[in-house]
């Protein structure tokens, strides 16, 4: 527990500190986060047959992030993503030399990488430039809502959870957890509206609760791979905490749904 406990507050203070610095040490984060939990992704289904392409996935992977950094701090045209392409075809042309039995899974979990690990980092991203220009306050919100539904979602599961809420993936989480989670970040919601003005009162609130519920579910995704492949932890860089994809397992789904959510008020408002 103190392991645990040392590790997260060190995490936790390196995180902030580069969100809340300017656009570049939040740029550095975005790759170190996106790069690491892609590679943890692959060495997580690596397993039996199944081999995927670690070094051309990692260079899928900057052929994406790379036009979103040129695009959101030097204004860049984001249409520099199509450079994307030849390196998933690349994945395709190489396997026909890697003389494997199950070519096609490791192509389908190679490209899937960049699906499930990197995609949702650029909505995360993404966020930090909503306005127009850099501001620290969408990540650093969206940041404090998660850690709050996880915590609230552990004290209450600890201390009140009896009714399992989805058993065959992760026997212990309860609604009773849910519940805590849900309450921790809408009440956190509730205390970053007063302070951050740029969205009403009521649009922190549902952010909050998408991010609560987004982030379980992403939460029991995780699980639901990780019970697959008969493994307990995407990682062991964390001590205590297991890897970083176990770290930000919820914001892969609650990241997309966020910057969607905002894009769809601006529309609308």
């Amino acid at each position: 527990m103190k392991t645990r406990a040392i590790t997260g507050f060190i995490f936790a203070f390196i995180v902030l500190a580069l969100i809340l610095i300017n656009g570049y040490s939040f740029t550095v984060l975005f790759v170190i986060l996106t790069t690491l939990c892609t590679k943890e992704f692959y060495k997580l289904v690596k397993a039996g047959d199944v081999k995927p392409q670690v070094i051309t996935g990692l260079l899928l992977v900057f052929s994406v992030i790379t036009p979103f950094i040129l695009h959101f701090l030097y204004d860049k045209p984001i249409s520099n993503l199509l450079f994307c392409v030849p390196f998933i075809i690349l994945v395709i042309i190489i396997e026909l030399y890697r003389n494997h039995t199950i070519p096609f899974h490791n192509i389908a979990y190679t490209i899937f990488g960049l699906v499930y690990a990197t995609v949702p980092f650029c909505f995360f991203y993404a966020l930090a430039f909503s306005d127009g220009q850099y501001s620290f306050h969408y990540p650093l919100g969206f940041i404090l809502m998660l850690w709050s539904s996880d915590t609230g979602a552990y004290v209450f599961g600890i201390t009140l959870g009896k009714n399992r809420l989805f058993e065959r993936h992760s026997p212990k989480k309860s609604w009773e957890g849910f519940a805590g989670g849900l309450i921790c970040s809408i009440l956190t919601a509730f205390i970053l509206s007063i302070y951050f003005t740029e969205l009403p009162q009521i649009h922190w609130l549902l952010i909050g609760a998408i991010i609560a519920s987004a982030g379980t579910l992403g939460d029991l995704s995780e699980s639901m791979l990780k019970r697959s492949l008969s493994t307990k932890d995407s990682g062991s860089f964390l001590p205590g905490h297991g890897g970083f994809l176990d770290r930000f397992d919820g914001l892969l789904l609650a990241a997309p749904l966020v910057f969607v959510y905002l894009h769809a008020i601006t529309i609308i408002f």
